[in-house]
């Protein structure tokens, strides 16, 4: 397969779909915590505010400068985090990691839409972007435990 025909696979409708429709782009006004990351590679940013209650997030709001890739992961964690504990966030922060760099399978619900991404998993250029949304999103729940 031609170089010109892999990217066409790696940025498919659906992707592209995904990054044009983010759902939670506003910041919010009082979160229990907030943290940006950065991927030194690219210079995508992902800024992301949560709010914890009783130990789920109850809202989230991400500011996402990145890739097609990067948004495409930003929006299925920003459409299914609300809801989701600490530890959700880990696993599926952990799932994604493995489905990329080990060939693992797609994370599992509420983040089983970031298997569109698995043809990114020979770009090891573009991990870092993808990884940036529950990476910074992880960042400001370590934040929000200081803070309570």
């Amino acid at each position: 397969m031609s170089a010109e025909n892999d990217m066409i696979k790696l940025y498919s409708g659906r992707i592209l779909a995904l990054a044009a429709d983010m759902p939670r782009t506003a910041r919010l006004g009082s979160p229990s915590a907030s943290a940006k990351k950065r991927s030194p590679l690219c210079g995508s940013t992902v800024t992301v505010d949560v709010v914890l209650t009783d130990g789920i997030i109850t809202d989230y709001g991400q500011d996402v400068k990145a890739c097609a890739l990067g948004q495409a992961a930003a929006a299925v964690v920003g459409a299914h985090i609300v809801g989701t504990t600490p530890a959700q966030v880990q696993q599926g922060r952990d799932q994604l990691f493995a489905m990329l760099k080990s060939d693992g399978p797609a994370p599992d619900a509420p983040f089983d839409g970031l298997e569109v991404l698995q043809p990114a998993k020979d770009y090891k250029n573009r991990h870092a972007s993808i990884m940036l949304a529950f990476d910074a999103t992880l960042d400001a729940l370590e934040a929000s435990k200081a803070t309570a």
